[in-house]
């Protein structure tokens, strides 16, 4: 049962926020007792994210609500005196608290239940709540928010009969049915959004192909997207999951370049046993650009173009990104110049290019965006890379900051066109970052795409707090590359490897010559970002070899018996690791070269990053339900994810076991996913 607990919370909560279809115009109900009470507040996790589904019930009682989908509740019919509420959210520690007196909001923040010891933070808010505790007015079979000043109650009533309560002008509205109504059909995960078509990647045998080469990605976009899932109660399609972006959303503890060294990357790799499948391998390759503190930081000179058309409406939406936005303002210093162009049907110039000290300026006109509107001008990206270059800074960060749905048309007559004028920007040195909203027509393979043509990076904010950890927690990263053109090119030793097989970045491969041409384009590292690559690799006579031995050939024969020979005096390298990178406006490469050796350690002894980086590809193969994820199940990425959490400060690697958790929850019931 607790496996589908998952599974049937959002619904029900979405059942509580929405009254039944045809339902009249709510009456007013009985006063309220004299001696009841109504409670209202929020419920977050450690970060503050709001947790949607989390039943709130009055102890020893059946009265009791379900947070909405930002974490709200309001709860009618409390004794006035001596009420006590439980909190409980699968993943999390059931916690029970005390309802203190006073008409002040009740906010509680529920901890993850692999956390010890178990507590609970209660915030006591004097004086009337903020205006996101508004509730939504019924209109028709849906809800709109509405100027009120409490939000939505939603429960169960005396008889376990569904319920619906506002409270509007301190009465309170009552209406449902007597019945539990069905749970509302749910449009398949994905339905109307388009992700690249993945083609895994196999296993190469070292014989044949001893090089792997690939472009570094730092996308991490498919992790919030895939978390979005999850959250909402869905399991994500199998190509909205892209390992290598899950894997490199989190942070590692890597060796950072010396301060004397000329070089802004800097290359570490670990090897430890394989924990899905037995007698294989698993190398983690790291990459850490050198970390800058942001007052030294170059001057920027940023451009943000934001779709402002009928598809952008929604609170996940327009709303989301002028809020991302603003505090990315903040962040800004007098030196840093930011200008606002707006499309919808054609585009225009919101804010000239206006100085960091200015912020009222700009946060007001990041205010007067409306979805829906129409602005003049030229196309919306021309107008953008225009204004620019109008104030390129040569030593500076120019950047165009894209803000959508991915489900534009910017004024180019085809995709190709577009993609060009991206690539003709880029070798100006203007790069282009882009932010992703929404859902339902995510066009998130051309957003992705369009920021891989552009030299920037893709994120997807599913919530403020992601856009806040990647315009402000992640200020530098994000919007100043430190190395472009990152390319990296493992060698394998076949004295020691029979077969490998690169783990994601299928999207980011590249021939081998690719990697000593110096005009092929690859991925950018930007200041104090790390960049993570796993290899599965088949030993040597591993008893889980890649093909059976021949029949035919001699004994003594052996596929690479020539390489072999020359790597005799080279049997303790695994294999070594080729990076190439240009200066952010360099246009030659240089090399730099790591070989990593030594036997494979137990995973139980490995760092626990190491332990943590093998969760999540386990996770991430569970979710693509991969054909290589062998005996990998939740259960282990469960354990592992939560051996190697270490110091965990902000609590992210700690939402990854949630995150696990709430898919097993999810899975079908059979060993084909890799459920318990």
């Amino acid at each position: 049962m607790k496996k589908l607990l998952p599974a049937l919370l959002l619904p029900l909560g979405l059942l509580a926020v929405c009254p039944p279809a045809g339902a009249q115009k709510p009456q007013p109900a009985a006063p309220v007792s004299a001696a009841t009470r109504t409670l209202s507040g929020r419920v977050t996790d450690s970060k503050g994210q709001g947790l949607p589904g989390v039943t709130v019930l009055l102890k020893g009682t059946r009265t009791g609500v379900s947070t909405d989908a930002s974490g709200y509740y309001v709860l009618a019919g409390l004794p006035a005196q001596g009420a006590r509420l439980v909190f409980s959210f699968v993943g999390f520690t059931t916690q029970e608290v005390g309802v203190p007196a006073g008409s002040a909001p009740l906010n509680v923040v529920l901890r993850a239940n692999h956390k010890s010891p178990s507590e609970v933070v209660v915030a006591h808010s004097a004086g009337r709540p903020s205006r996101q505790m508004r509730p939504r007015k019924p209109v028709g079979p849906e809800m709109v928010r509405g100027d009120v000043n409490a939000p939505d109650i939603s429960g169960l009533n005396g008889e376990g009969n569904k319920v619906m309560q506002e409270v509007v002008e301190n009465k309170v509205y009552t209406y449902g049915s007597p019945t539990p109504a069905a749970y509302p059909v749910r449009a398949e995960a994905g339905a109307g959004d388009t992700y690249a078509k993945i083609q895994e990647n196999a296993f190469h045998p070292v014989s044949k192909e001893p090089l792997s080469t690939f472009s570094l990605d730092v996308d991490n976009a498919s992790y919030t997207n895939v978390r979005r899932f999850l959250n909402e109660g869905q399991l994500p399609p199998r190509d909205a999951v892209r390992v290598e972006e899950m894997l490199n959303y989190f942070h590692y503890a890597l060796p950072a370049p010396a301060a004397s060294s000329p070089d802004p990357v800097r290359i570490s790799a670990e090897l430890s046993d394989c924990p899905w499948a037995a007698g294989h391998q698993l190398a983690r390759i790291g990459i850490q650009a050198k970390k800058v503190e942001t007052a030294s930081l170059p001057p920027a000179n940023l451009v943000f173009l934001v779709d402002v058309s009928g598809s952008m409406m929604g609170d996940d939406r327009l709303p989301l990104i002028r809020s991302g936005l603003r505090l990315l303002v903040r962040q800004l210093r007098p030196q840093d110049h930011v200008a606002l162009v707006a499309y919808a049907g054609a585009a225009g110039l919101v804010l000239p290019p206006t100085p960091g000290s200015q912020q009222n300026t700009i946060l007001e006109a990041i205010d007067r965006l409306e979805a829906g509107g129409s602005t003049a001008g030229g196309a919306g990206l021309r107008l953008a890379y225009s204004t620019a270059q109008q104030y390129f800074k040569k030593e500076g960060n120019n950047r165009v900051i894209l803000a959508s749905d991915g489900d534009f048309n910017v004024g180019e007559s085809s995709d190709a066109a577009m993609e060009q004028l991206i690539v003709n920007q880029r070798e100006t040195g203007v790069f282009l970052t882009v932010l992703g909203v929404g859902r339902g027509n995510l066009r998130d393979s051309r957003m992705e795409l369009l920021a891989d043509k552009g030299n920037g990076n893709y994120a997807y904010l599913d919530n403020l707090d992601e856009a806040r950890r990647t315009l402000v927690a992640q200020f530098g990263g994000t919007l100043f590359t430190v190395a472009k053109d990152v390319k990296l090119q493992v060698e394998f030793n076949p004295a020691r490897v029979a077969g490998y097989r690169l783990i994601g970045y299928e999207n980011r491969l590249l021939a081998n010559e690719d990697f000593n041409n110096d005009r092929k384009d690859a991925g950018e590292l930007g200041a104090s970002h790390t960049v993570t690559a796993l290899y599965e690799i088949v030993p040597v006579n591993s008893s889980n070899p890649l093909i059976d031995k021949l029949k035919y050939q001699p004994a003594t024969y052996q596929p690479g018996q020539d390489v072999l020979a020359k790597s005799a005096g080279l049997t303790t390298e695994l294999l070594t690791v080729k990076l190439r990178y240009k200066e952010p406006q360099g246009n030659t490469s240089r090399l730099l070269a790591q070989p990593l050796a030594g036997a494979a350690l137990p995973l139980a002894q490995a760092s626990a990053d190491q332990q943590f980086a093998a969760a999540v590809a386990e996770f991430g193969m569970l979710l693509r339900q991969s054909e290589q994820r062998g005996t990998a199940t939740y259960a282990s990425a469960d354990q592992l994810a939560q051996a190697g959490r270490g110091p965990d400060a902000e609590g992210y690697r700690a939402e990854l076991v949630r995150l696990i958790q709430l898919a097993e929850g999810l899975a079908p019931a059979s060993k084909d996913v890799g459920v318990r």
